[in-house]
């Protein structure tokens, strides 16, 4: 076999990397531009227009009847900005039906997220909403000036993110005492972010994740949170990470910590089984904080899809096979909502 000079892998490396993009940014505007608009308007500036959808067929209460079965595109206004999400919407759906939002991670989109994670499928057999919101230019601002453009440039995605589930309520019936946020890696941090700056959501999942920037008045929330120990760019242990973004955040196990002072919840629990470690500590008003530790994962989505090739030429981290991260985030969502008093 003839060998391969440094030059030609750079050249097959950056190949495929723009096949990558330019096949996640075909397969996103595609779905983005089919189809008729139809107008519809939420609370405070959040106007939205539904695109396209996957399938048209099914039943569900007639509020939940106006978003279409499968997949559709839909256009807000946040901060003076067109901004876009997904949202899935399983066959058959009654309402009131709980909302997971589901955050990308830095470089990746919407319809990544959405085709790689398994969150699709979770909702046919948990009979509940996703929303995908899509980052400008592929990043959020998390806080403390993380990360990409929408970190330096002070976007503002707490509104955005409150706007995706107004206008997503405006259409469905949406439950809420059961609206939810998780993420992977900038988009966990982000789903931290929201948990600090709002009241809307009963549980946080991030994956792969850290706090940036200050949290004055975070609200009681359930926390479930996945993290591998041996995690390059988000460290297990807090201080600077690898790669382009550098995030330098707080050990995750003090950020785990910080919660469950905040929920005033009871000493945790731990247990372990094979490479996985669980934390748990239960809390007044049916509130839980979980920590998920698995030893010598990486930077992923644990039982998300492989792809050996561009994990290969791009030195990506596997995903864990311990568990099946989106899962357990959706049992531990849907075992906490939020108390009855605190919902609106």
């Amino acid at each position: 076999m003839a060998r391969v000079s440094r030059r030609q892998k750079a050249a097959l490396v950056a190949t495929a990397v723009v096949a990558l993009v330019v096949s996640c940014s075909v397969a996103y505007r595609t779905a983005a531009t089919q189809g008729d608009s139809a107008g519809g308007n939420a609370s405070g500036n959040a106007s939205t227009n539904t695109s396209t959808n996957t399938n048209t067929s099914g039943t569900g209460t007639a509020q939940n009847a106006r978003v279409p079965v499968g997949s559709s595109t839909h256009y807000i206004e946040s901060s003076g900005r067109e901004r876009t999400f997904r949202l899935y919407r399983p066959a058959g759906l009654t309402g009131p039906a709980p909302l997971v939002v589901m955050l990308h991670g830095g470089y990746g989109s919407a319809s990544q997220a959405e085709g790689d994670y398994g969150w699709d499928a979770e909702a046919d057999s948990g009979h509940f909403l996703v929303a995908y919101p899509d980052g400008m230019d592929r990043a959020w601002n998390a806080g403390g000036g993380c990360c990409g453009t929408p970190g330096t440039s002070g976007i503002d995605d707490v509104a955005f993110i409150t706007a995706v589930v107004a206008a997503v309520r405006g259409e469905a019936d949406v439950d809420p005492a059961r609206i939810y946020a998780t993420g992977i890696s900038n988009g966990g941090m982000l789903a931290y972010r929201l948990a600090c700056d709002t009241r809307l959501f009963a549980a946080i999942g991030p994956d792969s994740a850290t706090l940036q920037g200050s949290c004055d008045a975070p609200a009681a929330v359930s926390v479930i949170a996945i993290h591998g120990t041996a995690d390059r760019y988000i460290p297990y242990d807090g201080g600077p990470g690898a790669g382009p973004g550098r995030v330098d955040g707080p050990a995750v196990p003090s950020v785990i910590a910080d919660w469950r002072t905040v929920d005033h919840c009871r000493a945790p629990t731990q247990t372990a089984s094979n490479t996985v470690t669980t934390s748990l500590a239960t809390c007044p008003d049916g509130r839980a904080v979980e920590l998920i530790t698995i030893a010598g994962a990486g930077h992923q989505w644990p039982g998300s899809r492989p792809k050996p090739l561009i994990q290969r030429l791009l030195h990506l981290d596997p995903p864990s096979t311990a568990l099946n991260a989106t899962n357990v985030i959706w049992r531990f969502f849907a075992a906490h909502p939020a108390p009855a008093n605190t919902a609106g």
